[in-house]
């Protein structure tokens, strides 16, 4: 009689996670630095579902807080800086992945990976011992706790609505008076014929000034 060979059950906790990068950088002065991607890789046999938790959530946006990892392969997690502020500089986050088996609630296995905001790249503070820079970052969340990225998202899924810009308003203003000009063609006018209008260009009018307008009720 053959014996059956049986995945042995993981222990929670006991999974090694493979992020990359382990640390995210941002910089006050470059805009293209405020959006991070983390790169999760499942290089198991069986798929994997994944949590994104952090210290500071309403710092941060998450795209795709949560979801799944097929077997051998890799997720990309984007991570936007939405706070950038100097009381922030120097401060550091922690955002913690979580993995669990998909038909499995408890977490197999975690890794933590910390976010600092920096005025500028050009300004990079000298690098601290390895060993100190550690033991501060140890103390700084001593007693932190983790919370689920999520809730924020459904809150931020939209932006503050800022009103139309100033060049919206303008070339919505621009359109309108095409339209109000005569047509190419009118003879009872007083407007100079040079500012006489052909009918495709006041379709071409119509049709911009009902896209700004569609931009305005968006926003």
């Amino acid at each position: 009689m053959q014996q059956q060979h049986r995945q042995p059950e993981l222990v929670e906790g006991s999974l090694p996670v493979f992020v990359f990068p382990t640390e995210l950088v941002f910089y006050a002065d470059e805009q293209s630095s405020h959006k991070q991607v983390l790169t999760l890789y499942n290089p198991y046999e069986f798929a994997l579902k994944f949590k994104v938790l952090c210290t500071a959530p309403n710092k941060y946006t998450v795209v795709d807080a949560t979801g799944a990892v097929k077997p051998q392969c890799c997720v990309d997690i984007v991570i936007r800086h939405r706070d950038v502020r100097a009381c922030h500089y120097g401060v550091y986050d922690k955002f913690r992945l979580q993995v669990s088996e998909q038909s499995q609630r408890k977490a197999l296995g975690r890794k933590e990976v910390t976010a600092t905001l920096r005025p500028s790249a050009s300004q990079e503070p000298p690098s601290p011992r390895p060993q100190d820079e550690e033991r501060r970052i140890k103390e700084q969340f001593a007693d932190s706790e983790f919370f689920e990225q999520t809730a924020f998202q459904t809150a931020e899924s939209r932006p503050v609505a800022g009103g139309p810009s100033l060049l919206t308003v303008l070339l919505g203003l621009v359109c309108m008076a095409a339209l109000m000009l005569p047509t190419l063609g009118e003879q009872e006018s007083t407007v100079p014929v040079y500012l006489h209008l052909s009918v495709n260009k006041k379709l071409v009018a119509a049709y911009v000034l009902g896209l700004l307008t569609m931009v305005i009720l968006r926003t």
